[in-house]
């Protein structure tokens, strides 16, 4: 398809940190340890991996221990039950952490009749229904490789840093996308090569190399106030370390944690 040819618009929407509060590949660690998945010490331990990630910047190095951890989490379960207990427990799980106003950019997308692309790192046994409750018209994901019904602990394709870039200029080759008249929005500056493909680069609760180099060249900076974790309330600083120290409530202590900590540094929590 020629570039003349390519007339449809998109708007391509990064997952985590930019559509949801949170880490989609460590989300659902609570249905999993209900579902027999995990231990009470490795859902403990996916609680901290998911702070770590609500409170650093996504550099490579804090991208490289999230995905290690998620991959080792993940290494010898089955991916027809993982498929299962996110398609069961989608909406209790993602609804409540997302951001409304990227809910308002994706409808206002839709309005000007533009496509939804959701591309994120995390797998897409977590992206894929993601985007279906989010209707997304497009979604690419990391696929991790699975042998004899089971994750190997092998990644065949890392949807991160330069791929998303290569995955950004796939999409618009399928679908006929004239990408000078696009969108693209992200958190972190690791999705550069995707931002940088499109003619309307924005960033959201950007990290601060990324904010910085947003102000540099004049692109839209929005600061999303973090969603309430389902109207749980905060409690005292007691109430949370006990939770953590369960392990059965480390991923909402993690919400709690990053609401607190953005309400108070609304321009530093991605940083």
């Amino acid at each position: 398809m020629t570039t003349a040819q390519r007339t449809r618009i998109a708007a391509f929407f990064d997952l985590d940190k930019t559509v949801i509060a949170q880490s989609s590949a460590l989300a659902f660690t609570r249905p999993f340890y209900r579902g027999g998945l995990l231990s009470r010490r490795a859902l403990l331990r996916a609680g901290i991996a998911q702070l770590q990630f609500l409170l650093t910047s996504a550099d490579a190095g804090h991208v490289e221990k999230l995905r290690k951890h998620v991959t080792d989490m993940c290494t010898g379960w089955d991916a027809e039950q993982v498929r299962s207990i996110v398609a069961e427990t989608l909406d209790e799980v993602v609804r409540p952490v997302v951001f409304p106003e990227a809910l308002e950019l994706i409808a206002q997308h839709r309005e000007a009749g533009h496509d939804i692309v959701l591309i994120s790192a995390s797998g897409t046994e977590m992206v894929e229904p993601i985007g279906e409750l989010l209707g997304a018209d497009v979604v690419r994901g990391s696929i991790m490789r699975v042998v004899d019904g089971h994750y190997s602990g092998e990644i065949d394709f890392y949807c991160y840093g330069e791929q998303k870039g290569v995955a950004v200029d796939d999409i618009a080759g399928e679908r006929g996308y004239d990408l000078l008249n696009s969108y693209a929005y992200s958190d972190s500056v690791t999705d550069r090569p995707m931002l940088d493909k499109v003619g309307h680069p924005a960033v959201v609760n950007p990290d601060k190399r990324l904010r910085q180099h947003a102000a540099e060249n004049h692109w839209e900076i929005f600061d999303f106030a973090a969603p309430s974790a389902s109207g749980r309330s905060p409690g005292t600083a007691a109430g949370r370390t006990v939770l953590c120290a369960t392990g059965i409530g480390a991923i909402a202590a993690a919400a709690v944690v990053y609401t607190r900590h953005h309400a108070l540094h609304p321009r530093q929590a991605a940083a």
